[in-house]
């Protein structure tokens, strides 16, 4: 429904229409005209401000080297040795290393008793048991280094883990990977 039309002026019949609209500056006749503001305050009188002293002349210093040369290579040695460094600290390393090659039980250590139930695995269960079994601990073991460092402990566990790793392989494994021939 369209709104209805509400007149604003209403014209008698007989009486003079309206020459135009009103010119931009008319005030309607309801409006009292705006009175002018009152003057600006006088400004107040002007102080001298001294200048501020001149800035010293700027120094510049220009360091230039030549011939630019590289860092050297770091050898295998250091580099192996940043690494080590990296996962853990020297003695936690040979002593994690030491602990899961002591012989403790009847002549077995600790990395070997491992080794050995992950080979009985793969040999029972197959390859895939065998691989699970091995992969499971060293896992748990980088994710640990990594995120945490390496402490004796975990250590340790990559060490133990490393080694059941070398029992759950088989020499025909890679020839399967590539080839996808099975040993007979």
């Amino acid at each position: 429904m369209p709104e209805p039309i509400i007149p604003t002026k209403i014209i008698p019949g007989g009486a003079a229409l309206p020459s135009g609209p009103p010119p931009p500056d008319a005030v309607p006749p309801w409006r009292e005209p705006a009175t002018p503001p009152p003057p600006p305050p006088a400004a107040p009188p002007a102080v001298a401000i001294p200048a501020p002293p001149p800035l010293p002349e700027p120094v510049i210093h220009v360091h230039v080297v030549l011939p630019y040369e590289p860092e050297p290579e770091l050898t295998r040695r250091e580099r192996l040795w940043a690494w080590l460094r990296q996962i853990g600290r020297p003695w936690q390393v040979i002593g994690a290393l030491t602990l899961a090659s002591l012989p403790l039980f009847d002549g077995h250590s600790i990395a070997t008793l491992w080794a050995s139930a992950v080979a009985e695995a793969r040999t029972e269960g197959g390859q895939d048991a065998g691989y699970a079994l091995a992969l499971t601990p060293l896992a748990i073991a980088v994710i640990r280094i990594v995120q945490g460092g390496g402490t004796l402990g975990r250590l340790l566990l990559l060490a133990i883990s490393l080694t059941g790793l070398a029992g759950a392989i088989h020499l025909y494994d890679p020839v399967t990977w590539i080839t996808g021939v099975q040993p007979s």
